[in-house]
C-alpha cells in the first residue's frame, strides 16, 4: 500500500477549497474505495488494505495490532475504516489504509451546491420488512410491555427490500445523499463480495480530537414539512413533545454515564436543541468533554457507548432481546457504527442510520422509531416511513 497524505492546508489556512472536497466525491468507486465526509473533513481511502480480523479478542485490540503492523510495514499514517454491526459480536467490516485522500468539509466546498446526478430510470419492485401493519402491531406490543413497567424504551426498526431491472448506481446515490445534506455524515464502505453500505446520517456518536471529545446523541423526530409555517410548527412541537423528550433524555443519561469515566470534565446541557436533515426534525444534545491525560481512543469511545438507546432501548440487554423477538429480520450493520480512526487514537464515529446495502441489483433499506410507553403505534410506523425519504430520493423510488 501506498500512502498518500493530503493535509487539510485549506481548511487550517483558510484558503480556497473549491472543488476540493467534491473532487473526493466524485473520485469515489464502489468495490475498491472507502468514502466518508463529516463536518469536519472529507476521507477517500483506496485499495483493499489490511482487514481487521474476526476473532475472540476485544474489537480494539484486533484494531490496534492491526494499525501497528501497517506501522510496521512502512505506512506512517494508517488509518482504520468501515463500519460495525449493530451486534458488536457480530463480524465488522474494518480496513487498515494507507492510501487516504483527505479534503476538507463538504460543506465548505462551493461546488457541493451543484444538482446531483438525476437517478437512472430503473423500475423498483418495494416489499416492506415487516409490512406497516405489522409494524405498528409489534409497536403497539411494546407499549403495552412498557405500560407493565417491563422497560423504558425500545427501537423498533423495519426495511424494505429494493429489486431492480439493473444494478444500482451507487456513486450517484452518494452524490444525491451528500448534496442533499452536505453538513451531515456521508459514507459508503464495501461489505462483501458485490455489496456496500451507504448512506447518510445526521448523528455523531462520539469524535476525538487529542483530548478533546464530541457526541452529539439524536432522539426524538418529526418529519419536516414542504410548507414553511408548517415546519415552523413541527419543530416548536417536537421542542415541547412530552413523548419525545423523555424519549431523547434516556439516550442523553446514558451516554452521559458512559462516557464520564474516560473524561476529567463533561458538560451535558440539560435541554435538547434542534437539528435538521432535507427529511426530519430531530432533538439533539451536543456533549462536550476533556479526556483523561492518557485518553481513551476514539473507537474504544464508540465501542463503550454502542448501542446506545438511540438504536437499542434502555435497559440495553432487555432492549436487545425484545428485538429479537420483534423484528423480523437481522439487522446486520444497521443501526451499528460507521467511520474512521487513526493509529493516534483520533477519529469520528458516527451512528449507521439513514442507510441502505447495495447488493447486485438489490438494495435493502432500514429505519426505525424509538418507542416509549407514550408512543402511538400509528405515529410510530409514520416516522419510519419518513425516514425512508431520504434513501428512497436518492434511488429515485417511492413507496
Amino acid at each position: 500500500m501506498t500512502t498518500v497524505h493530503d493535509p487539510l492546508l485549506a481548511e487550517e489556512s483558510g484558503a480556497d477549497v473549491v472543488g476540493t472536497a467534491t473532487a473526493l466525491l466524485d473520485a469515489y468507486r464502489p468495490d475498491t474505495d472507502r468514502f466518508f465526509a463529516s463536518p469536519t473533513r472529507t476521507l477517500l481511502a483506496r485499495g483493499d488494505g489490511l482487514p481487521v480480523p474476526h476473532d475472540a479478542r476485544p474489537l480494539t485490540e484486533r484494531v490496534e495490532d492491526v494499525l501497528a503492523q501497517a506501522r510496521a510495514d512502512g505506512l506512517p499514517e494508517p488509518v482504520v475504516m468501515g463500519a460495525i454491526p449493530f451486534d458488536p459480536s457480530a463480524p465488522a467490516a474494518l480496513a487498515v489504509l494507507g492510501q487516504v485522500l483527505r479534503g476538507p468539509a463538504l460543506g465548505r466546498d462551493p461546488l457541493i451546491a451543484l444538482p446531483a446526478p438525476t437517478p437512472e430510470d430503473i423500475t423498483w419492485d418495494i416489499r416492506p420488512v415487516p409490512g406497516p401493519d405489522a409494524y405498528a402491531t409489534a409497536v403497539a406490543a411494546a407499549v403495552r410491555r412498557m405500560t407493565a413497567g417491563e422497560f423504558r424504551k425500545v427501537v423498533l426498526a423495519r426495511a424494505l427490500d429494493l429489486h431492480g431491472d439493473s444494478a444500482p448506481d451507487v456513486p450517484g446515490m452518494l452524490q444525491r445523499l451528500a448534496r442533499r445534506d452536505p453538513r451531515g455524515y456521508t459514507f459508503a464502505v464495501p461489505t462483501g463480495a458485490g455489496r456496500t453500505l451507504l448512506g447518510a446520517s445526521p448523528e455523531l456518536l462520539v469524535s476525538r480530537q487529542g483530548r478533546s471529545l464530541l457526541a452529539n446523541p439524536l432522539a426524538g423526530s418529526a418529519p419536516r414539512s414542504s410548507d414553511l409555517a408548517e415546519d415552523v410548527r413541527r419543530a416548536a412541537a417536537l421542542l415541547e413533545s412530552p413523548k419525545d423528550l423523555l424519549e431523547h433524555a434516556v439516550v442523553v443519561s446514558a451516554i452521559g454515564e458512559a462516557l464520564a469515566p474516560y473524561c476529567v470534565d463533561l458538560v451535558v446541557p440539560d435541554r435538547p436543541t434542534l437539528v435538521k436533515t432535507a427529511a426530519m426534525w430531530h432533538l439533539s444534545t451536543t456533549i462536550t468533554g476533556t479526556l483523561a491525560p492518557e485518553p481513551a481512543s476514539a473507537l474504544e469511545l464508540a465501542c463503550a457507548l454502542h448501542p446506545t438507546p438511540a438504536v437499542c432501548g434502555d435497559p440495553t440487554d432487555l432492549a436487545r432481546d425484545v428485538i429479537s423477538e420483534l423484528e423480523p429480520f437481522d439487522r446486520g450493520l444497521y443501526s451499528g457504527v460507521v467511520g474512521w480512526g487513526d493509529a493516534a487514537g483520533d477519529g469520528e464515529w458516527v451512528v449507521t442510520i439513514r442507510c441502505a446495502e447495495a447488493g447486485a441489483d438489490s438494495l435493502r433499506l432500514f429505519a426505525g422509531a424509538g418507542v416509549v410507553a407514550s408512543s402511538d403505534p400509528v405515529a410510530e410506523t409514520a416516522e419510519t416511513t419518513a425516514k425512508f425519504r431520504t434513501f428512497l430520493e436518492a434511488v429515485g423510488a417511492r413507496l
